[in-house]
């Protein structure tokens, strides 16, 4: 029982990594959804959404990094 961190570690990493393929997924999805219903306005729509897709991975790989520093540090 004195290892029972690194199972949580495990299932806190697999979470994460589904999330974040689950989120980029769907919104890049929705945005291609966009694109096809509005091809004149593909410029836009590509850029606004960069920043919510760089921040949601920003996110995930920030939460990568503390599980590896719970493993790390424990």
């Amino acid at each position: 029982m004195e290892n029972i961190h690194y199972f949580g570690a495990a299932v806190g990493l697999g979470l994460i990594v589904i999330g974040a393929g689950l989120g980029i997924g769907r919104f890049t999805a929705a945005v291609a959804e966009g694109i096809a219903r509005q091809p004149s306005a593909a410029a836009q729509i590509s850029a606004a959404v960069m920043l919510p897709l760089f921040l949601l991975e920003g996110v995930a790989i920030l939460a990568e990094v503390f599980v590896l520093l719970v493993v790390l540090l424990k």
